[in-house]
């Protein structure tokens, strides 16, 4: 199967909000989407499933690829500089994931991260993470921060791996059944270790992984 990413769209809200429903279903009122679109601050991106009667060239991931496979989708936004052309309409049911962040000053902060239910379990949340770092970093972010229930074990456990680490708590911070939040931050997104770090990643999450995934047609614009 393959995928590619790119930014999220008006015409997405509908699948967007469903899946948001689907991983978020105690969370109320749910985040207003077609409002954050019009956020100069936030980023949202999608990751889409690619349907058979596409006729896009695929961009194979070879496993020894040293730059992994996250590389790719910032190669392409360093080609396509997020202008020009509308991409292609959004069919149903292809998009699979988004992610979204604010970008204030310095900072990055990651507000959410979701993917269907039907595709978990794949590395797509993983993915999805890799690729608002390496966008953060594009955007000369120098941090990158979150918060996660302290019930989330797995998700401060990806966090952690992808250098982020507690700095903070937050009291009755979700609003469904008032429980706490850990603030996560890692240190500079800029400096040689956490590269380092990040590349690694990016190659063991290809190799466990191995997805074919191709680029859009066109630029991705917001």
């Amino acid at each position: 199967m393959a995928y590619y990413m790119r930014y999220m769209r008006k015409e997405d809200l509908p699948q967007v909000n469903k899946i948001d429903r689907e991983a978020f279903p105690t969370q109320w009122p749910p985040p207003d989407y077609r409002r954050e679109l019009q956020n100069p601050l936030a980023r949202l991106l999608v990751v889409c499933e690619d349907h058979p009667d596409t006729d896009e060239p695929e961009m194979e991931i070879p496993r020894e690829d040293s730059s992994g496979l996250t590389s790719r989708v910032k190669r392409w936004w360093r080609q396509n500089r997020f202008f020009g052309s509308e991409p292609p309409q959004s069919n149903e049911h292809c998009i699979i994931g988004f992610t979204s962040t604010w970008v204030m000053a310095d900072e990055a902060h990651i507000t959410n991260i979701a993917v269907r239910q039907s595709h978990q379990r794949q590395g797509l949340g993983e993915l999805l993470l890799i690729s608002i770092i390496d966008l953060a970093i594009e955007l000369k972010a120098s941090i990158a921060t979150l918060e996660v229930r302290v019930s989330n074990l797995t998700a401060q456990s990806l966090y952690q791996k992808y250098g982020f680490a507690q700095v903070g708590l937050r009291r009755n911070y979700y609003t469904d059944n008032r429980e706490d939040a850990l603030l996560m931050s890692t240190e500079s997104i800029a400096s040689v270790p956490f590269q380092a770090h990040l590349q690694q990643m990016k190659r063991d999450h290809a190799q466990k992984y191995g997805k074919k995934i191709k680029s859009p047609t066109g630029s991705m614009s917001r």
